[in-house]
């Protein structure tokens, strides 16, 4: 048993698209899971751990030599202490979802989801259900962020070029004015020189003010008025917020999927979503539908009172509940979502790109412009 190569079966049964292993340098570096302290379990290694589990019982391979296999892989110190901890409860005597819950790293979803597959003797299928929901988490991560990185390092570029000018390139062409014996210079010509230099008096203000938000943002950001505040602005930005919108409701759609698939009680899967979906608006409407779902109201009905959930996935569950097919509905809509967001990701990628050369150039144009325009009015007025 300690013989066997834990990687070929690994790369059997890997469902991760080749072409995700050829991102560039910089989408790499942008879309990597960060631990600041080295003691938390991302995504990413959560999805290793289901996928290697699978592959590894699927294989016919007991649970006790899985975990040591599983347990060998990791060098970090954080992280093989986690697993062996998880691997000696399970050696003791525990179950898995037993062993997971005492480690602490693990979410009452994932725990419970296991249970029911330990129950029900389809463990198997819920390791390779839970290490897909990863999976597709992280590749939608990869392609909002792949989406939204070459426009923030273009723009990022733009407000280097742009503060560049107004410190250095500006300041020059002023010099050159004010020998123009107090000729009235171009409206633009005034206003760039103003802005430049404003800026070059209050930049470090502006640079204090700057950063000052941006730390009381990050403390902030679990506060619940926070959460209600920016995820309605988010909601309402044009193109992101749908796609964000309906990134969410894939993830929901994947999780009662697999709750409801395994027989798991609607009031039981609701309690589990409110743990785990991460995003205030359907956390939010999720007390509700709860509160109403204990109370005898249809699941539909509940939902249709938020805004979060569009008419057809109303219509779909509403059409699920009365021929008891949730789980069903719930994979199919969790489809269309994600073929949704693949599209809407895609066009943004196709329109950013050029829009943003497109305002990067205006910016250089304007200030150029801006500079040269007294020039050309001086030397046609030496030509005449």
């Amino acid at each position: 048993m300690a013989n066997i190569n834990i990687d070929k079966l690994k790369k059997k049964s890997s469902r991760k698209p080749e072409s995700s292993e050829n991102n560039n340098f910089w989408r790499t570096i942008l879309t990597k899971d960060i631990s600041l302290f080295g003691n938390k379990l991302n995504d990413k290694k959560k999805q290793g751990f289901y996928n290697d589990m699978y592959t590894l019982l699927s294989s016919g391979i007991d649970i006790k030599t899985t975990l040591e296999l599983i347990c060998d892989e990791y060098t970090k110190k954080n992280d093989k202490a986690i697993f062996d901890q998880i691997k000696n409860n399970v050696i003791e005597g525990n179950s898995l979802s037993t062993a997971l819950k005492n480690s602490g790293y693990f979410s009452d979803y994932e725990i419970y989801s296991i249970k029911i597959g330990e129950e029900s003797g389809r463990l198997n299928e819920i390791l390779k259900d839970i290490s897909d929901f990863y999976t597709r988490k992280i590749e939608q991560k990869k392609k909002l962020v792949g989406a939204f990185s070459y426009p923030v390092l273009v723009l990022c570029v733009a407000i280097i070029a742009v503060i560049f000018m107004l410190n250095y390139i500006v300041p020059m062409f002023e010099d050159v004015f004010k020998r123009f014996n107090n000729k009235e210079l171009p409206y633009i010509t005034k206003v760039v020189l103003n802005l430049s230099q404003s800026f070059s008096r209050y930049f470090l203000l502006i640079l204090v003010i700057f950063s000052a938000l941006l730390f009381f943002l990050y403390r902030v950001r679990k506060k619940e008025l926070f959460r209600k505040i920016s995820s309605n602005i988010i909601l309402r930005i044009p193109l992101f917020g749908n796609i964000i919108k309906k990134l969410y409701l894939a993830r929901f759609c994947f999780s009662m999927e697999l709750l409801t698939s395994t027989k798991v009680p609607i009031l039981t899967a609701i309690q589990l979503q409110k743990k785990m979906i991460g995003f205030y608006p359907i956390e939010k409407s999720l007390d509700t539908i709860e509160y109403d779902v204990l109370h005898g109201k249809p699941l539909h009905i509940s939902m249709k009172q938020f805004p979060i959930f569009d008419r057809r996935i109303i219509s779909l569950i509403k059409v699920a509940e009365e021929v008891n097919q949730l789980d069903v509905v719930f994979g199919r809509l969790k489809i269309q979502y994600n073929n949704e967001v693949d599209y809407n990701t895609s066009m943004i990628n196709s329109i950013l790109e050029p829009l943003m050369i497109v305002i990067v150039g205006a910016f250089v144009a304007i200030i150029l412009i801006a500079m040269y325009l007294p020039m050309f009015q001086l030397s046609t007025s030496f030509a005449n």
